[in-house]
């Protein structure tokens, strides 16, 4: 059985990333059936509730004002709007609504206010509710864990070498702070990375070793190819080649075996027998639905198709850790 550890090297992780990939991939495996419900997949939908106009600056982001994309800023969603689009999520078959709002950082106003009521509506669903909001104190996480929020996204990106290339706005340690506001409240922690940015394969690893020696990995692990969008400086990236998503998911099943690792962006590029080894390598989540934010993704119908053939079923909500109740204030 393997061991849930905090204390990886780099050169422990080097090792099991640069392995022959049928070995590599072989050891993942193994390691993800250790798990009985090894084929279970929880199906995520990804709404974006406040689009475009961020002040940020990441390289890889449409969202951002100051690039020239097809991506209309638009205002914060209705409470209701939001509450549909859950229902019709869950309806095919999602047990997680993830909530997006191109903030750099939340503000303690009526639109954060929204929020919490959006939180509070998703939530009584029976439906896991995760937010990614920009930057949080330690007093708005706990907000928002009142409000019965289940997760919190704060994706490190890469690693914190690489960082400074992708990202001037704020700094990776920014990013870790908010991690641990996320931890303070007791909500799970949803963080991982893009692959594609133009990094090293030492980059990939060292992002790697901050998640897996973190005091308590995240419960959940994006693992994301980048989806090149015009206008934006990373326009003219390649696409990440397959067998390095199959690498990058094999690598973080087994240095963080109990979490949730997500196949995430990029998937539209992937036909099924290439999501099939991410599958075996110990993904066992997906986001569902046309978009990822702003970026395409499979349609519900086609995943459906995917799941039947390799004998895939979706997981339930709050499989590990029970409902939180919203506190009454």
């Amino acid at each position: 059985m393997s061991i849930v550890r905090n204390d990886w090297t780099t050169e422990e992780i080097s090792a099991i990333y640069n392995k022959p990939l049928l070995d590599l991939l072989y050891e993942a495996a193994t390691v993800h059936r250790e798990n009985k419900d090894y084929s279970e997949v929880q199906i995520s939908s990804l709404v974006s509730i406040k689009t475009g106009g961020c002040p940020e600056d990441c390289s890889y982001c449409p969202q951002a004002a100051r690039y020239h994309t097809d991506v209309k800023a638009q205002g914060l969603m209705p409470i209701q709007e939001v509450i549909d689009l859950a229902k019709e999520a869950k309806s095919q078959g999602s047990s997680r609504l993830c909530m997006g709002a191109a903030w750099r950082e939340v503000k303690d106003n009526k639109q954060f206010d929204r929020v919490l009521e959006m939180v509070k509506e998703v939530n009584n669903l029976e439906m896991e509710v995760c937010c990614t909001l920009g930057m949080l104190s330690a007093d708005q996480a706990q907000k928002l864990a009142d409000a019965g929020l289940y997760a919190y996204n704060h994706n490190i990106d890469t690693s914190e070498e690489h960082y400074g290339e992708i990202i001037s706005t704020r700094t990776y340690d920014d990013r870790l702070k908010t991690i641990e506001n996320v931890r303070k409240a007791d909500l799970t922690v949803c963080s991982g990375g893009i692959i594609g940015l133009g990094e090293t394969n030492e980059d990939r690893i060292k992002m790697l070793k901050v998640l897996a020696t973190m005091e308590k990995h995240p419960e959940s692990v994006p693992i994301n190819a980048l989806v090149p969008v015009e206008g934006t400086p990373l326009q003219d990236q390649p696409r990440v080649p397959f067998d390095e998503m199959v690498r990058m998911v094999a690598t973080a099943r087994i240095v963080m075996p109990k979490s949730v690792v997500r196949l995430s962006a990029g998937r539209t590029e992937m036909p099924t027998s290439e999501q099939a080894l991410c599958f075996m390598a110990g993904a066992n989540s997906i986001f569902a639905g046309d978009k990822l934010l702003t970026t395409p993704n499979p349609s519900v119908k086609s995943d459906m198709e995917m799941f039947d053939i390799l004998g895939l079923t979706p997981r339930e909500a709050f499989k590990n850790e029970k409902k939180k109740a919203a506190v009454e204030a």
